[in-house]
């Protein structure tokens, strides 16, 4: 937009220039042409005079007649003629005014019809972007109307679902999903956004009904992408890392090593491994022979599976590709997880620094980040580290990491009853009689008894 302004502006300066240099030039003087005219001549036909007297063509008798004649004449001829006053009329529009009146109409004028004429908004990004999602708006607020009209249309349901959430409107795409009927039970791409959907609503959990969605699509095509990525994260979180390094496998055999997502997907698998003191490899491929099958077909299987060394090559990989694309904000929030599942907490801290507003806008990163920062400080969650724990749980009030980070934090510091206050809040996103429930039950006990509280005493925050 500032380039086009500069341009239009370059081209209507050359225009006025060329417009109104004439108009500012000073007149040209009249008045003495003619009499220098005249005296030139006469200069001349004296001369002429002279050598005709000294070829010996005309008597000096002639020639002193003659002189004479010629310098009577030039004396009239350029003598100062009787000064007349001229009136001039007195115009308003002078050069200069005139000059002034196209330099402020012209821009003013050319302005005014790009307006009236053109398309203003193109130039500008954000008015464009804006004029396109009010048309976006306008066609799903029509097609609400016709189902509105029209409500057995179970694929316009599911279709008016999908818009409404990208649409960022979570409340309207569950209930037209609930519209959709039969057609979303039949689709495991339906299935998995609507799971997804409700688990946005839930503060990220994906227990209920979000888990039920899934075991259905998955039912439906046990390889389907996006149904085994949050299979494998709601495993993920209920503590059992052998089931999310199961599904997350399969993913990864359906993405293959190509793909942009394979290297975090790797790096997910790696760090379930070392949460569940899982050994490299342990969890066979579903379909894949294991135990008391021949050994080629185990080598076989094994092959298939990137060994520690590949993995580091990869992560190389993924940083000298960062080196040459520094902006590639994604790339750098992948980057740093890796480092931090490899251990190496200084690159992974450079790189979440580099990966800038991405983390920010994110709770699972955040969270991420503080605890790489509580980790290089010794376990210590003060400062930086809980300042981003807070920032996280602004974004999602009920995202588990954090409330644990948080509550961790407050208990480190002797506030035991908001250390309660933000582990009771975490609880429910556990299943019951999960490693990390058992935990946190654990936990809360211990600060009640360190605090004096009591169930009836604890005010929650």
């Amino acid at each position: 937009m500032t380039v086009f302004i500069a341009i239009a502006v370059l081209l209507t300066l050359l225009v006025l220039a060329w417009v109104v240099r004439p108009l500012l030039r000073p007149a040209p003087q009249a008045g003495v042409s003619s009499q220098r005219l005249n005296a030139a001549i006469y200069r001349d036909q004296l001369q002429t005079l002279e050598r005709d007297l000294a070829r010996g063509v005309i008597s000096p008798a002639d020639y002193e007649a003659t002189q004479d004649e010629l310098q009577l004449r030039l004396l009239d001829d350029t003598r100062e003629p009787a000064s007349t006053p001229q009136k001039r009329s007195a115009s308003f529009w002078t050069a200069r005014r005139t000059a002034a009146a196209i330099a402020v109409t012209l821009p003013l004028a050319s302005a005014g019809m790009y307006w009236w004429l053109g398309a203003p908004q193109a130039i500008d990004p954000i008015s464009s972007r804006k004029a396109d999602e009010d048309k976006v708006a306008k066609m799903v607020d029509g097609l609400a109307a016709r189902l509105r009209a029209n409500p057995d249309n179970p694929k316009g349901w599911a279709m008016l679902a999908r818009s409404y959430k990208v649409m960022g409107r979570l409340q309207e795409a569950a209930d037209a999903y609930a519209k959709a009927g039969p057609v979303v039970d039949t689709d495991p791409d339906l299935l998995a956004d609507y799971a997804d959907l409700l688990a946005s609503r839930g503060g990220d959990s994906l227990e209920g009904q979000p888990l039920v969605l899934i075991n259905k699509a998955l039912a439906l095509n046990p390889l389907h992408p996006m149904s085994l990525m949050l299979a494998g994260n709601a495993a993920y979180r209920q503590g059992n890392f052998a089931s999310a390094v199961n599904y997350w496998e399969k993913l990864l055999s359906v993405l293959g090593p190509d793909s942009p997502d394979a290297e975090q997907l790797q790096a997910d698998i790696s760090d379930a491994r070392s949460k569940g003191g899982l050994k490299a490899f342990a969890v066979a491929r579903p379909g894949v022979p294991s135990a008391g099958k021949p050994q080629a077909m185990d080598q076989a299987a094994g092959a298939q599976r990137p060994s520690p060394e590949q993995i580091v090559q990869m992560v190389e990989g993924l940083a000298a590709r960062l080196k040459a694309n520094p902006s590639d904000l994604p790339g750098w929030a992948r980057l740093a997880r890796a480092y931090k599942v490899l251990g190496r907490l200084p690159e992974s801290e450079e790189a979440y620094v580099k990966a800038g507003k991405l983390v920010d806008t994110d709770p699972d990163m955040l969270t991420d980040f503080a605890d790489l920062l509580a980790t290089r400080a010794g376990n210590n969650l003060a400062g930086r580290p809980l300042a981003l724990v807070n920032k996280a749980l602004a974004l999602n009030p009920l995202h588990p990491k954090a409330l644990m980070l948080s509550g961790s934090a407050a208990f480190g510091r002797a506030d035991y009853a908001g250390a309660v206050a933000q582990w009771e809040k975490l609880l429910p996103v556990f299943q019951p009689g999960s490693r990390d429930a058992e935990w946190v039950l654990s936990s809360i006990a211990d600060a009640r008894a360190k605090g004096g509280l009591t169930q009836s005493a604890l005010v929650k925050k």
